[in-house]
């Protein structure tokens, strides 16, 4: 029996883009469900999906990138998932190579962007920070975390869709918690063009969440690597300002029992968060849970 492949667009006033993508689109996958999430857009992206026979779900205000994501993934009909953006940073014609590693037999395929695309320093430097952090809470080699250009196995994505954030940091999380489930995980290159229209990512605004996104990546996926250093280091500033004060004035200080005493907090913290985010990979929702 073939299988049926979907197309999911969050779009958020991208209509100038749209043009030309939906047109390419057909003409790779002439036989894909393509499905354009209208995120609260107030350009002309419902006309040019009309016009273009798209299949249209409509938020009737912006509820973020990660919502869009969960909209087109309830109402999509195929077994596999192809996400991408609406910006034209991911390139139709990169879709068959994305396919082709994707039926090797992995659950999930990302399109990862080399140095050459079109990327701030700043972000970057952002994005190379978020896959050594991953890298290291994973122990595997994650070439790109952030990622919106992606092929999925439609059952196993939806399995996670009670833990996707409805903001931008979608991709981060469904890239851990295949990790963490066991699902086999691939990276294809591709080249990311520079945008289309105005990004609706706020520098300032989404840098403020640069470093939850760094924590949510260890709580989500083992956070005993993320808590354990930090007992250590507690547990060893506690050692030597012990060590300090006992050589100088031959006493234990309230100080030293501060530290140590955080270094264990610490600690037990981590196994509980450990023992729930056990929880959530053993135990799957009912539709809808958790959302949001």
């Amino acid at each position: 029996m073939k299988q049926k492949t979907s197309i999911i667009i969050p779009a958020k006033n991208e209509g100038e883009s749209l043009i030309n993508l939906l047109p390419a689109l057909k003409k790779v996958i002439p036989d894909a469900e393509i499905i354009v999430v209208n995120d609260g857009s107030t350009d002309d992206t419902q006309e040019i999906c009309e016009q273009a026979d798209i299949k249209v779900v409509n938020h009737p205000y912006s509820r973020g990138n990660g919502a869009a994501i969960k909209s087109g993934a309830r109402v999509a009909c195929g077994d596999t998932i192809i996400f991408m953006d609406a910006d034209g940073q991911h390139r139709p014609e990169d879709i068959r190579g994305l396919l082709e590693r994707f039926n090797e037999g992995f659950d999930m395929v990302v399109g990862a962007r080399g140095g050459e695309s079109q990327a701030s320093k700043a972000r970057l430097f952002g994005n190379g920070l978020y896959n050594r952090v991953a890298s290291y809470m994973t122990g595997q080699k994650i070439v790109d975390l952030t990622s919106g250009f992606r092929v999925v196995n439609a059952d196993k994505f939806k399995q996670f869709l009670y833990l996707l954030p409805n903001g931008f940091s979608y991709p981060t999380t469904i890239t851990m918690a295949f990790f963490r489930a066991g699902y086999g995980v691939a990276y294809e290159p591709i080249i990311a063009p520079e945008r289309i229209g105005k990004s609706h990512i706020n520098l300032f605004k989404d840098g403020m969440r640069f470093f939850l996104i760094i924590f949510k990546i260890g709580t989500l996926y083992s956070p005993m690597k993320l808590f354990f250093p930090a007992s250590l280091m507690f547990f060893l500033l506690g050692l030597i300002y012990y060590i300090y004060t006992f050589f100088i004035d031959g006493r234990f200080t309230n100080m030293g029992v501060l530290l140590f005493t955080t270094s264990v907090m610490i600690f037990l913290l981590g196994l509980i968060s450990e023992q729930i985010t056990a929880l959530f990979y053993q135990t799957k929702p009912r539709d809808g849970d958790m959302d949001g």
